[in-house]
């Protein structure tokens, strides 16, 4: 492994493309238009996300659980609009752990690239682990209501379905659009039909539905208080069924016109996997029998909540449309996540922080096929220590977050330091972008410390693999030394305040009420998180316009 800065391993915006890296650009093939940007997209967001989500955001902060949709909707919004310009100005296979690097320097790009990485890698387990634990309505032995995990055997049908998914990527990318455009139509038409359906049934009382004496009857809006409906945006799997949005700008390298159908594949996804989420919460909590609501909110615990519902209202044949669509739903998502982060692990190796080989594409299909094996591997051994669907979701929704701020830093130090067209811009971003990083962090610091904690070694572990490159090519002397102490020094320059930015969120997190140490309360907490997150704002813009004004002169 080489120095992406000045090696030939990697390209950079400052500096000639790189001969391997831009070779391998060009296998990629772009036939990706609006629809199909558009329909991975919302299909990325309509996974298994919907199927479970609504039931543990009702859990955790009862009818509040609309204002946890609406609080990560609008981030999610926010931060679609940062990467939708960013798109724009430097469409890129792979570009979401290529924008760090180009902006802040290697230190950044490896602890959010690393990050990144895992955070797409755990979506195919976990939408496997979805559609096994559907179909242990009609498989049985799959799936341990008790225990509330898959068993043995239901291990290894998610692993043979995250097969499936390879095998459906490893063709082409046309072959992938073709699928993917019809399977994201059904996607979208079976939760529209359920959240209509129940909610019809909630305000008719149809069957035993509660209906809207459901919202007040059990300890009011917020049962749990305000505090656990923003907790809820990550730690009810909330961050996790938004966030297949960023699959529309690991494509952009493949889209045939990426300055006009990003950013517009971008908003569209979220505006309307809003509506639809708002819808999908509104239908569980008016639609729950009241007998379910005996233990208060937190006591409800459905295996297939929504198809369960649908059962106990009378809705024998939505029972099985929602079983057949448990199906096809999460394998939808898992199919366009497996692809992205094929990308994602290509952008990665471009980066210089894995082999060379691991980068190749497949001339003829236009696939990473290396990197589609290596993360299957890697994506299945999530399901040995976590076989479930929250067991996932749980600590990756805060690692998700993580990995938007980057994204609001690298976008104005594009801007300040002129990479992109003028017309590649967008209006107001100069607010969306704090904006954005701010309510991030505010997310992070929500979610609580018991979240946050496990996430903890993927950032140690990413600092360690930081220093491991740099000694291997010290050693191997692939630069002089004194280009090495100069990116080297250029690389700290650049990548210290999100080192300072985890320290003081990981330290506020613990220091909190939020299953933390208790040390303050929570407006306190909240305060310090928002002038934390803008001086670390601030700090990183500037850091990253003097690492690229280091490295061009």
């Amino acid at each position: 492994m080489s120095d992406p800065c000045l090696s030939e391993s990697t390209p950079h915006p400052a500096q000639p493309a790189a001969p391997l890296a831009e070779l391998e650009d060009r296998k990629l093939q772009r036939r990706l238009g609006f629809w199909s940007l558009l329909a991975a997209g919302v299909g990325s967001v309509i996974g298994s996300g919907w199927l479970f989500a609504a039931m543990y955001a009702a859990r955790a902060a009862g009818p509040a659980a609309l204002l946890s949709w609406m609080v990560g909707g609008v981030l999610m919004l926010l931060v679609a609009l940062v990467y939708a310009e960013l798109g724009m100005a430097l469409p890129e296979s792979g570009g979401l752990v290529r924008y760090p690097l180009y902006s802040n320097g290697r230190l950044a790009a490896t602890v959010i690239g690393i990050a990144m990485w895992l955070c797409y890698v755990g979506n195919p387990p976990t939408e496997a682990a979805g559609v096994v634990q559907y179909a242990a309505a009609w498989l049985p032995g799959v799936y341990d209501a008790r225990a509330g995990m898959l068993t043995a055997p239901g291990v290894a049908l998610a692993m043979l379905l995250m097969g499936g998914f390879v095998l459906l990527n490893y063709f082409g990318v046309a072959l992938f659009a073709r699928s993917n455009n019809l399977v994201t139509a059904i996607k979208v038409l079976v939760p529209a039909l359920t959240m209509a359906l129940l909610i019809a049934s909630g305000f008719d009382h149809r069957g035993a539905a509660g209906g809207a004496s459901n919202l007040l009857a059990h300890g009011g809006l917020a049962p749990m208080g305000y505090g656990a409906a923003l907790g809820a945006v990550a730690s009810a799997g909330l961050i996790f069924s938004y966030t297949g949005f960023r699959n529309i700008v690991e494509l952009s390298g493949e889209a045939v016109d990426p300055r006009r159908d990003v950013p517009r594949a971008l908003v569209a996804t979220m505006l309307l996997t809003i509506v639809l989420y708002l819808g999908l919460q509104v239908a569980f909590l008016v639609a729950l029998p009241p007998g379910l609501l005996a233990g208060g909110w937190q006591g409800v615990n459905l295996k297939s909540p929504f198809a369960d519902l649908a059962r106990l209202l009378g809705l024998g044949w939505l029972y099985w449309v929602l079983i057949a669509d448990s199906m096809i739903s999460p394998s939808g998502s898992a199919i366009i996540f497996t692809s992205a982060n094929a990308r994602n692990l290509f952008g990665i190796a471009k980066n210089g922080l894995l082999p060379a080989a691991w980068m190749r594409v497949h001339a003829g299909s236009g696939i990473p096929r290396r990197a589609l094996l290596i993360n299957y591997v890697v994506g299945a051994a999530f399901l040995l220590p976590l076989p479930s669907w929250h067991a996932i979701v749980r600590p990756l929704s805060a690692l998700i977050v993580f990995t938007f701020s980057i994204g609001a830093v690298a976008l104005p130090v594009f801007r300040a330091e002129g990479l992109g067209e003028p017309g590649a811009r967008l209006p107001g971003m100069a607010v969306v972008a704090p904006l954005a990083f701010v309510v991030s962090s505010l997310v992070i610091y929500w979610a609580g410390w018991a979240v946050l904690r496990p996430t903890l070694p993927v950032m140690l572990v990413a600092l360690a693999w930081y220093a491991v490159v740099r000694l291997r090519s010290a050693r191997r002397g692939a630069v002089s030394a004194a280009a090495a102490l100069r990116v080297g020094r250029a690389d700290w320059q650049g990548g210290a305040w999100l080192l300072v930015y985890l320290a003081l969120t990981y330290s506020l997190s613990f220091a909190s009420t939020r299953a933390g140490a208790g040390w303050f309360g929570e407006l306190p907490g909240t305060l310090c998180t928002v002038l934390v997150s803008l001086i670390c704002y601030r700090w990183g813009v500037r850091s990253g316009r003097r690492y690229m004004r280091a490295m061009r002169g």
